[in-house]
């Protein structure tokens, strides 16, 4: 599994050191001079690329014609098509219409699973299988993760809820060899490590580390047990004076040895 950490501004440098590939956010192309140069030099150093649409950060996909913008001008490696929150119909809706729309032929188009629960779950993941799809998404946060783990710590019940969903689909031989998987956050950083035996899930993506050393808590031997108070949308613009940077290089590198990664 390659890994890649969200950083604020300050770190987007240093972040090239412990990341396998640069995750983008287009909402913050069009904020910030600082941001957009770094990906232009990212792209110009040949490091891989994973676009997002700024769902999760803007509560909705960025605007469309934004997007359009961004990708044709990044060419990044990867594209995560707008997805509707916990809305399988939206999502599958959304990605029928982006299958129509031409991208640079070096960009995958990515899909996300979003659902009420794990039946309709199921439904989108084969649905955008017969769309032809060949790299899908799987997100941390729905809320249906936990009725599958009604665990009390309920960041750890959606972990475990995910897992067991990924899992299921890979126990019953349903992922097809030549799909690929991406792992969109997460709620417990110990659960990269159940997916070790999982081939198809490619990339991950987290600044759980990142996000727990700026509010000054080290990771345990098994992380953390709660996902960190600290949000990236309001820290994008903290200065590096304000940053344990040795609590950023251990929690990173604990991050990875907590995962055998």
């Amino acid at each position: 599994m390659k890994i890649s950490h969200e950083v604020p501004f300050c770190l987007l440098e240093k972040s090239r050191e412990f990341n396998d590939y640069d995750y983008c956010l287009p909402h913050l192309l069009d904020q910030s001079e600082e941001y957009k140069n770094f990906f232009y030099e990212s792209k110009k150093m040949g490091r891989y690329i994973i676009m997002d649409n700024s769902l999760h950060e803007l509560g909705e996909a960025y605007d469309t014609d934004r997007l359009l913008y961004w990708v044709n001008e990044l060419k990044p490696n990867e594209f995560i098509v707008p997805d509707v929150w916990e809305d399988c119909e939206g999502s599958l809706k959304n990605a029928l219409e982006w299958l129509m729309i031409d991208l640079p032929k070096e960009t995958t188009k990515v899909v996300v699973v979003q659902a009420k629960n794990e039946h309709e779950a199921k439904a989108c993941f084969d649905a955008y299988l017969g769309y032809g799809y060949k790299k899908i998404a799987i997100s941390y946060g729905a809320s249906w993760y936990n009725k599958i783990c009604p665990h009390p710590n309920k960041d750890f019940g959606k972990a475990i809820g995910r897992f067991t969903f990924v899992n299921g689909l890979h126990h019953k031989g349903l992922i097809p060899k030549d799909l690929k998987l991406h792992l969109l956050g997460t709620s417990w950083p110990a659960e990269f490590g159940m997916y070790k035996n999982i081939p198809e899930i490619e990339t991950i993506d987290t600044s759980n580390p990142i996000m727990a050393a700026i509010g000054e808590v080290p990771y345990t031997s098994m992380g953390l047990t709660s996902k960190p108070k600290a949000n990236m949308n309001d820290f994008q613009e903290v200065g590096t004076e304000s940053i344990n940077m040795d609590l950023v290089e251990y929690n990173v590198e604990q991050f990875r040895k907590i995962n055998e990664l």
